[in-house]
């Protein structure tokens, strides 16, 4: 179908060449009228006519062809778009490892672009050459065998053409190379950019992405030169026309350049030139999408001397896998941290690569991933997944995963928004959104990686009674839990013991402590360390049930404190929780251009204006200068003063080369200049943005500035200010010359240019405000598809996903087919408007022919013929710089948003160590997360002795973990201070505080580059001190076998490691810091209760001389805390030692008998 369209199109294109080539025919004859004062005025109208109606023939079939190609391009685009999406939601994980979202927007953004621009310019590899030969057998039948050193020129230039154009590929491809390495640098930095501000990272990571930046616009630099002195070098026109004519002229005294050959030669070497241009542009790169194969097998739970890895690069994470799972049992996947728990579930899902075996599933299956995914809808929404709405099924899963009372709690109930990643609910929430999800779906295969991760203990228990258990509403479903949690091991149906990637032992719980093999040793090690952690509190151990979490954020002790505030908003009152997209109002504020130029530099731009205005001065005087040759007199069958006429000539065409070489490279590199200082400011701007804005604000948006509006900075302005001013000048040139030989024709030219610029400017600004706000959310589905996946997958709802994905493809392509159509409307009205002035021309010629010289009436009309192709495409590089000018104010606009406090404030303070004790006071403190909301800690009085071991706990939503934003100035306080050893820190620059204070999240964050990179980005500490941290943390042994040890490259978020090991290197980054206040927000929740104990213990040996304050879900875990601090709707219910709590039987002792361990 579209080789069909193609081809149409390309016979619209071949009949316009032949109107094209048929108007310097008739100019020919014009000008013959003109100097024949004879010949009757009606063939000189009968011309004029001819030759604007072939020039209209042109336009039609031109535009035509543009039509075509534009709406074939828009087609492939839509296509493309959805191969790629498509594409994301079959990745295997290998593939998903090696490529980021920001790759992805660059790849849609940026890299589908030039596919679009290949239609248009594809024909030009075949046609430009034959438009070139007609060319010379014209120029031919004009000038005799003079012609041929047009061909000798032309093929002294083209050489030069394709090695220049080669070498600023060479430029482009590491100029592109940049630009997907910081495109996915920056996605990592706006993902997790909350840990960046908690390790107040942001300036190291500006530095990454600037000097990044700095490489790819220095390749961009020097291919805007080549291509300057490309412009200077292929000053085709003048240096095909100077040799021709002065060969010509000089080789024989009695050739006679007259009006007619010097006019017509000029013509069709303006054709030539336009075919020698176009074809560089036809040689562009074509989008390559390369598909890997992906299958996802259905069957029955059966796996079959399985063998797997994460691709086929990697040596196997699980070997030589038999299980069988009966349908409707329950099974428990357990084993030590990075044993291939979570591989195991991949591998039942078609996740990872088989290397051998087989794997059978029978029926659907759901998955509940150890991170919790959560779309940017309502909670119902999450919830239903697509299906229709039972509301008695409905309510019942929403009981069983303990929701209702959140519910409750939000303003719109089911029907409130969360927001992008779930940015309005807590981990917990997430989590049980995430399990709720699943439960809904009544599939018949449940797959389960830790869904309790992130919920109190009561409410694990709830759920795995009412849920997970062998009375909950999953009791006659096949499920396979992946669990730390030894509790509930004895009420599973088998438990599947993984040790180093194999299956060590499988059966029920006494069969398995019966054989005392790697069962009852994994679960004598735990009992231990259990034991160990309790030891010297009351309690009954036999009574423990207590839930483990692998997975949950920093946000979960506000997840009710938040959403009771409003934070979560409802979608009946039309507004969501993130910022408008602003649409500008007709044309854009001349701000953004004085902005753009204060960018560039108002010096340089005084410069490049007065460059042009030389340049095209000379570009008058040389065709005046040729005119006055053409009607020189001849004496004796030789015109005189030949040496003279070519040298002038010569002269001012090499001049004006050299200005044009200058003036060109001036707007080029003022472009990289503005480029780069815009980029800083957005960059500045959302580095300095409080987490608020980023809570606010969609990741494809903020993806959208950092990709597709600095390409246009980069690129595309700079390119259409240098089009835009060379023919505005040109087009003065034009007017002028016009003007100047016929004056009544200034009344057509000028009324009618501005009305139809200024008609076209307006609607197509507004065209393209529309289509860069309907392009946000394809990043923003994309983005989310990309991180859920496996999930979507799991589910088998990729074609409801598809179906959103081609919903808001089609919403921008209507956009972007009105902005082509707009487009077309413009280029045919100013291609008609520039025949017009044609006609009037020639006809006012053809009425003064009397006192018209024939030099002077072929420079207005050859001058003419020109218009058409200048006016078009000056406009249009006008309307090009409005339609990309937003750009600028979109990226500006960030500069307007709300900023957080200073990085550094107190100069004194810096390369001193002001805090040496880790003494904490809150003073009457409170905090509130905006400023319409209601207090989420209220008036606060605790004092923390330096050294001091305090453990946080409460209830969900009591405020845990909003104690520790306030402490790290994540928020600010309402009322009240902090002080750190005497110090307020509110007086204190953020990074001041942040970089003495070490965070260790709940979520393990990894970032794209080498293990060292990870554990040291500020390059601070040795090789020794490193591996001293790793061997504390049990990773020595495993990072000792890795072959590049240090150096080994961590992919996008740690794929490539395991949650737990994730987690370790977590740690050990905290340990190497040695700060003197330690938060832990369940820092060892994804690792098993042995190496948690020997973590602890590393933990106290090495912060004994610091401040440790321990967020937990599991009271075991603070035991042996110096002092608990008990939380209850954000204020202090308790704050005592353990023994004195317990003594109390308060809020503290009710929450331990909750837990099993009162």
């Amino acid at each position: 179908m579209f080789g069909t369209y193609f081809l149409l199109g390309t016979l619209c294109l071949v009949i316009c060449d032949v109107f094209l080539f048929s108007i310097p025919k008739i100019l020919s004859l014009f000008l013959e009228f003109i100097e024949d004062q004879e010949a009757p005025s009606w063939h000189g109208y009968f011309y004029a006519f001819i030759m604007v109606l072939l020039a209209c023939l042109q336009t039609l079939f031109e535009q035509r062809y543009m039509y075509m190609c534009l709406v074939l391009g828009l087609k492939l685009k839509t296509v493309v778009t959805g191969l790629v999406y498509r594409k994301i939601l079959i990745m295997s994980n290998a593939s998903r490892k090696a490529v980021t979202v920001g790759e992805i927007v660059n790849l849609i953004s940026v890299d589908v672009q030039k596919l679009m621009d290949l239609i248009i310019y594809f024909n030009g590899t075949w046609l430009a050459p034959i438009r070139i030969i007609i060319c010379f057998v014209f120029l031919w039948q004009l000038l005799g065998p003079s012609a041929l050193t047009s061909v000798a020129v032309f093929l002294f230039l083209l050489p030069l053409n394709f090695m220049i154009t080669k070498k600023r590929s060479h430029f482009q491809v590491h100029f592109m190379k940049h630009k997907d390495e910081r495109a996915k640098l920056t996605n990592a930095i706006l993902s997790d950019i909350k840990v960046i501000k908690l390790y107040g990272w942001e300036k190291t990571f500006m530095e990454k992405v600037l000097g990044i930046r700095k490489q790819e616009l220095k390749a961009l630099k020097r291919s805007q030169i080549l291509f300057s002195q490309m412009v200077c070098f292929f000053f085709a026109p003048f240096q095909i026309a100077f040799v021709m004519f002065a060969v010509y002229t000089l080789v024989d005294n009695t050739h006679i350049l007259d009006a007619q050959k010097a006019f017509v030669s000029l013509t069709l070497i303006n054709i030539l030139n336009t075919a020698h241009s176009f074809l560089p542009f036809s040689i562009n790169a074509v989008v390559q999408c390369s598909f890997s194969p992906y299958i996802l097998v259905q069957a029955s739970i059966t796996i079959r001397n399985g063998t797997f890895c994460w691709s086929k690069e990697m040596s196997p994470c699980l070997r030589r896998i038999d299980l069988t799972v009966p349908q409707g049992s329950l099974i428990a996947i357990v084993g030590q941290v990075g044993a291939g728990k979570s591989s195991l579930l991949s591998a039942l899902l078609g996740e990872l690569e088989q290397m051998d075996g087989c794997v059978t599933m029978k029926g659907t299956a759901a998955y509940v991933p150890q991170q919790a995914w959560i779309q940017n809808a309502s909670v119902e929404d999450n919830i239903l997944f697509g299906n229709e709405m039972d509301e008695a099924w409905f309510n019942s899963v929403v009981d069983a995963c303990a929701l209702q009372p959140d519910l409750e709690s939000f303003p719109a109930g089911q029907k409130s928004e969360i927001g992008e990643k779930g940015i309005n609910i807590s981990g917990g929430q997430k989590q049980r959104v995430n399990l709720a999800r699943a439960v809904y779906q009544k599939a018949s295969i449940y797959l389960l990686d830790d869904p309790l991760s992130a919920v109190d203990a009561h409410v694990g228990q709830h759920i795995f009674e009412h849920v997970l258990g062998p009375n909950g509403l999953l009791k006659n479903k096949t499920r396979v839990l992946v669990t730390h949690t030894i509790s509930i091991l004895h009420q599973v149906d088998n438990i599947v013991v993984l040790v180093d990637g194999m299956i060590s032992e499988i059966g029920s719980y006494q069969e398995l402590l019966q054989r005392n093999g790697a069962f009852a040793e994994f679960l004598h090690s735990h009992s231990t360390a259990e034991e160990k952690a309790c030891s010297g509190f009351p309690g009954n151990l036999d009574k423990l049930e207590l839930f483990y979490p692998d997975l949950s954020k920093i946000r979960d002790g506000n997840e009710r404190g938040k959403s009771s505030q409003g934070e979560v908003v409802a979608k009946k009152h039309k507004s969501t929780h993130y910022k408008a997209i602003v649409i500008l109002d007709l044309a854009v504020n001349t701000s953004i251009y004085a902005a753009y130029l204060k960018a560039t530099g108002i010096p340089l731009c005084v410069y490049i204006v007065l460059l042009f205005m030389c340049q095209q001065a000379l570009s008058f005087f040389r065709g005046y200068w040729l005119s006055m040759w053409t009607n020189d007199p001849v004496y004796n069958g030789t015109q005189q003063h030949t040496e003279l006429r070519v040298g002038v000539f010569g002269a001012l065409g090499i001049i004006q080369a050299i200005c044009r070489f200058v003036s060109t490279a001036a707007v080029l590199l003022g472009g990289v200049i503005a480029s780069y200082k815009l980029f800083l400011q957005l960059l500045r701007n959302v580095g300095r943005s409080p987490m608020v804005f980023f809570e606010q604000t969609p990741i494809g948006n903020l993806l959208n500035r950092f990709s597709k509006e600095m390409d246009a900075i980069d690129s595309i302005i700079p390119d259409k200010l240098k089009s835009l001013l060379g023919f505005l000048f040109n087009l003065v040139e034009i007017y002028l010359v016009i003007i100047v030989a016929t004056p009544k024709a200034a009344m057509a030219i000028v009324p009618l240019t501005v009305f139809y610029a200024h008609f076209y400017v307006i609607t197509s600004c507004q065209l393209r405000c529309m289509e860069a706000a309907s392009r946000s959310p394809i990043y923003s589905h994309i983005s989310e598809t990309f991180h859920g996946s496996s999930v979507i997958r799991a589910y088998k709802d990729q074609e409801r996903f598809i179906l959103k994905s081609n919903f808001l493809v089609d919403e921008n392509q209507r956009i972007c087919f009105a902005g082509a159509v707009a487009d077309r409307w413009l280029a045919t009205n100013l291609e008609f408007l520039g025949n017009s002035i044609v006609l009037f021309a020639a006809l006012f010629a053809t009425v003064g022919r009397k006192h018209l010289s024939p030099g002077t009436a072929g420079f207005s009309v050859s001058y003419a013929l020109q218009i058409t192709g200048v006016l078009n495409w000056m406009v249009r590089s006008w309307t090009e710089i409005e339609n990309n000018i937003v750009s600028v104010e979109r990226v500006k606009e960030y500069s307007r948003t709300p900023k957080e406090a200073p990085w550094t404030l107190n100069v004194k303070l810096q390369g001193q160590v002001w805090l040496t004790e880790g003494r904490i006071e809150f003073r009457n403190y409170s905090l509130r997360y905006r400023p319409n909301l209601e207090l989420a800690l209220k008036c606060i009085n605790l004092t923390i002795n330096g050294k001091e071991k305090i453990g946080i706990t409460g209830r969900t939503g009591a405020g845990k973990s909003t104690l520790a934003l306030g402490l790290l100035r994540l928020v600010e306080a309402a009322e009240g201070a902090i002080l750190i050893d005497g110090q307020d820190i509110a007086q204190l620059g953020l990074h001041d505080l942040r970089t003495k204070i070490t965070v260790i999240p709940q979520d393990p964050v990894l970032f794209s580059g080498t293990l060292r990179m990870n554990l040291d980005p500020l390059n601070q500490y040795t090789d020794a001190d490193i591996w001293t941290a790793l061997e504390l943390t049990q990773l020595k042994n495993f990072v000792a076998d890795f072959p590049d040890q240090l150096e080994y490259k961590c992919t996008d978020r740690g794929e490539n490691l395991s949650a737990g090991q994730k987690q370790l290197v977590c740690l050990a980054r905290a340990l190497l810091q040695k700060a003197k206040v330690l938060i832990l927000d369940e820092a060892t929740a994804a690792v098993d209760l042995e190496t948690d104990l020997q973590i602890q213990s590393a933990l106290r040996t090495h912060f004994k001389e610091s401040t440790v304050l321990t967020i937990a879900h599991r009271i075991n875990t603070i035991m042996d805390c110096d002092r608990i601090l008990v939380l209850d709707n954000g204020q202090i219910s308790e704050f005592d030692t353990p023994e004195q709590l317990i003594a109390q039987k308060g809020l503290f002792y009710r929450l331990m008998e909750e837990s099993g361990l009162a």
